[in-house]
């Protein structure tokens, strides 16, 4: 299994990255693209199939039809046990890291748990999913992974949109999106506080994704009273709130205008917080220009490309005792982990859970701190 959702094959010589299969199956696979370099193919007959594969419950699951979800074929248990492969394996590939990893669940089982859903619009008006690396529309009555108190969408035409998004917020907000329509703030809560995000806006998709993930990283930072912290592509101020909390004095940096602006809010109570909008790289730079020499906390939670080698060094170059990386994808991590490890900081913790299920998406905490001797 590899990354993305897709088994590795191999087919006179030639790698295939096939869909809808699982690892030691025998199957017919249909080609759906060809490059210089591999195949990509869809299985459409099992002869051989793997103890873990069940029919999928979502009747739109399946070769040529919606492409939202990878691994419908498969029962919970071995969903979560090839995620946790797929994040060693690539560790070591692509990093260098030796690391058994263990799938962390948050307790569902896989369904029902999608609280901001986006629907495709076809020229009809009706909304539905698009098919895996495809602009054709499945129309679809009902999605599984979606949580059962988004607003319905599903059951109505949409004419004039390429999209309507579903948002329910853990306050039990709903908000309706479509292209002319941002559908405004909900709030969010977290340990009791509260965040105010723009309903299109980024906050996690699992109702216990972000409280996982703050959980996990203050386990890992183990942040104490009068300590400096960086928190880096800040978002709406999540774990700047609790790193402050805590009585650490936080920088937060984040590109995003709206989002800077909700942190304000979301912040204003908090006065060891300084909020910084703009590019990660050019503000850190600025700081250390301004006389930032040294750190004792960093929270990296970049987009999916990851940070980058020259954030990476700039945060290194800081020496803070410990850094608690967020990663959406194991490939970017473990790149970035890679030019930590070069630079003199080993990972000390990694935690990988599973807020995404019947999807190949991954989301882990791994904590480094300096190496010694």
């Amino acid at each position: 299994m590899a990354h993305g959702g897709h088994c590795v094959a191999r087919y006179e010589g030639q790698v295939v990255f096939v869909r809808h299969g699982l690892p030691g199956e025998l199957v017919h696979a249909r080609v759906t693209e060809r490059t210089n370099k591999y195949l990509r193919a869809d299985v459409v007959q099992v002869l051989t199939p793997s103890p873990h594969r069940i029919e999928p419950p979502c009747p739109y699951a399946g070769p040529g039809r919606c492409g939202g979800c990878d691994f419908q074929h498969a029962n919970i248990v071995e969903q979560r046990r090839l995620k946790a492969t797929v994040v060693s394996d690539t560790l070591r590939r692509i990093g260098g890291i030796e690391r058994t990893v263990v799938m962390e669940s948050p307790g569902d089982d896989g369904l029902g748990w999608r609280t901001r859903m986006r629907y495709a619009v076809g020229p009809d008006g009706r909304p539905g999913m698009r098919v895996h690396r495809s602009h054709d529309l499945v129309p679809v009555d009902e999605c599984l992974i979606a949580h059962p108190a988004t607003p319905s969408v599903l059951d109505q035409r949409w004419p004039g949109t390429e999209s309507v998004q579903a948002v329910v917020s853990s306050e039990g907000k709903q908000a309706v999106i479509t292209d002319s329509d941002s559908g405004g703030r909900v709030v969010e809560v977290v340990r009791d506080r509260r965040f105010r995000v723009e309903a299109d806006g980024f906050w996690q998709v699992h109702p216990a994704a972000a409280s996982t993930l703050v959980d996990a990283v203050l386990a890992g930072l183990e942040p104490a009273a009068g300590e400096t912290a960086l928190d880096l592509y800040s978002g709406v101020g999540l774990f700047a709130a609790f790193l402050a909390e805590a009585g650490c004095a936080v920088l937060a940096v984040e590109g995003d205008k709206a989002a800077v602006k909700n942190a304000r809010r979301n912040l204003h109570d908090l006065t060891g917080v300084t909020l910084e909008q703009g590019d990660v790289d050019k503000v850190l730079n600025g700081a250390v220009r301004q006389g930032l020499s040294q750190v004792d906390l960093v929270v990296l939670d970049p987009p999916r490309t990851g940070a980058g080698k020259h954030v990476v060094r700039r945060i290194a170059g800081l020496s803070p005792r410990k850094v608690a990386y967020v990663a959406c994808d194991p490939a970017a991590l473990a790149r970035d982990l890679k030019t930590f490890t070069e630079l003199g900081y080993g990972v000390s913790s990694l935690r990988a859970f599973d807020l995404f299920g019947m999807t190949h998406h991954i989301e882990c905490v791994a904590v480094l701190e300096p190496v010694t001797g």
